[in-house]
C-alpha cells in the first residue's frame, strides 16, 4: 500500500509541473487563438535564471522566487512584442512556426551560453524531505502541487470575477467583436503571455530545484501539451487536469508494469479519450456555421 501511495504522490507532483506548464498553453490559446510551442523551452530559461539568482544569493528562497517571476514576466512580454505581435492578423500556421523558431532558438541559446550540463539548484529547503504519513516528498513537490491549485484558483476567479478575465474570455470567443467593442487586443494578448510565462515558469523553477537542471527540462512542454489536448485545450481548469492525469497514469505503469512503457503510457490515454471525446474532456465542442 506505501508503494501505491508514493506512485500517486510522486506522480501527483509531476502531474502538477506538466498541468501547470498545459494551463500556460491553454490560456494563450485561449485568449489569443495561438499555441505556443516554445512553452517548455521558456521554462527551461526561466529555471536556468533561477539557478544563476540562487547561486549568487545562497538559495534565499523569496529572492529567487521573486526574481524568477520579474524575469518571466519581462521574458515574455519581449518575446510577445518583438516576435508575436508582429504576426497578429496572419495566418494561424506562420503564427505558430514561429513559436516553433523560437523553440530552436531558445534551446540552442541556453547549450551556446551555458554548458549545457546538469545543475543541482541552490536552493536547500526545496531538497529538504517531509514524511506525509510514510509518503516522503521533497518540499519542491509540495510545492509544485499547491501552486497548481492556487494557479487554478486565481484563473477561475480571474475569468469569472474581473472585468479584465472577462475581456479575455469576449477575445477567445470571438476575437472580431471584441475589437469592434473596444477591447484592447494587445493588452488581452501581453496579460496572456506574462500569466502563461509566470506559470510555466513557476513549474519549471520546482522542477529543477526537486529533481535536476538541464537542457532537457524543454520535455516538459512535450508531456505539457498532450495535457492541455486531454484536459481540453479552450479549458484552463481542465488542462490542469489532464496534466494529473498523465502524471499519475506514468508513475502507476511504469511502477506496476514497466518502466520502459512509462513515456507512452500518458499517449495511450489521450489517444483512447479522444476517440470518445475529440475536444478534450472538458472541451466545448465548437459549431461552425456557413
Amino acid at each position: 500500500m506505501t508503494y501505491f501511495l508514493d506512485l500517486i504522490s510522486s506522480g501527483l507532483a509531476i502531474g502538477a509541473v506538466y498541468g501547470l506548464i498545459a494551463m500556460s498553453f491553454a490560456i494563450i490559446y485561449k485568449s489569443t487563438g495561438l499555441l505556443n510551442f516554445a512553452q517548455g523551452e521558456m521554462a527551461m530559461i526561466i529555471a536556468y535564471v533561477a539557478w544563476s539568482i540562487s547561486v549568487r544569493v545562497e538559495g534565499n528562497p523569496f529572492i529567487v522566487a521573486a526574481g524568477s517571476i520579474g524575469f518571466a514576466i519581462l521574458f515574455a512580454l519581449i518575446v510577445e512584442r518583438i516576435a508575436i505581435r508582429p504576426m497578429m492578423g496572419e495566418p494561424i500556421l506562420s503564427q505558430i512556426m514561429v513559436t516553433i523558431g523560437l523553440s530552436v532558438i531558445f534551446r540552442s541559446a541556453v547549450v551556446l551560453i551555458l554548458d549545457g550540463l546538469p545543475h543541482n539548484m541552490a536552493v536547500a529547503s526545496g531538497n529538504a524531505l517531509v514524511d506525509l504519513g510514510g509518503v516522503r516528498l521533497r518540499v519542491a513537490q509540495i510545492a509544485v502541487v499547491g501552486c497548481l491549485f492556487l494557479a487554478i484558483l486565481a484563473m477561475w476567479l480571474f475569468f469569472r470575477g474581473s472585468r479584465f478575465g472577462v475581456a479575455m474570455r469576449a477575445v477567445a470567443a470571438d476575437e472580431a467583436t471584441a475589437r469592434l467593442m473596444g477591447v484592447n487586443i494587445g493588452r488581452i494578448q501581453m496579460a496572456a503571455w506574462g500569466a502563461a510565462a509566470v506559470m510555466s515558469g513557476a513549474a519549471g523553477v520546482l522542477f529543477a530545484i526537486a529533481y535536476e537542471l538541464s537542457p532537457a527540462l524543454f520535455h516538459l512542454g512535450l508531456k505539457a501539451f498532450p495535457a492541455a489536448i486531454l484536459g481540453g485545450l479552450d479549458s484552463i481548469i481542465g488542462s490542469a487536469f489532464g496534466g494529473i492525469v498523465i502524471g499519475i497514469t506514468e508513475n502507476l505503469v511504469g511502477g506496476y508494469i514497466s518502466s520502459g512503457l512509462k513515456e507512452i503510457a500518458g499517449f495511450v490515454i489521450i489517444i483512447l479519450i479522444l476517440m470518445i471525446r475529440p475536444y478534450g474532456l472538458f472541451g466545448q465542442k465548437r459549431i461552425e456555421r456557413l
